[in-house]
């Protein structure tokens, strides 16, 4: 049988407990702001993992399950 799993990112919800812009993530990570609005709006299916390190960087997450969930169903 196989295991469909599934990634969410939690950057939005990040952003909104570190009141911190998607434009001011933008200028800190060097990742551009539309690039982070796909990611955030989850329209983007394709994440380049420079950019997920540019951000969690930026971000000064110490562990990725801050910024990642991941799950099987």
């Amino acid at each position: 049988m196989t295991k469909n799993y599934i990634i969410k990112l939690k950057i939005k919800e990040v952003l909104e407990k570190r009141k911190i812009t998607q434009k001011k993530l933008a200028e800190l990570s060097g990742v551009r702001e539309s690039t982070i609005s796909d990611i955030v709006r989850g329209t983007r299916t394709v994440i380049n993992f420079e950019h997920l390190s540019k951000i969690a960087e930026a971000l000064e997450i110490q562990d990725i399950t801050e910024l990642i969930d991941f799950d099987s169903k």
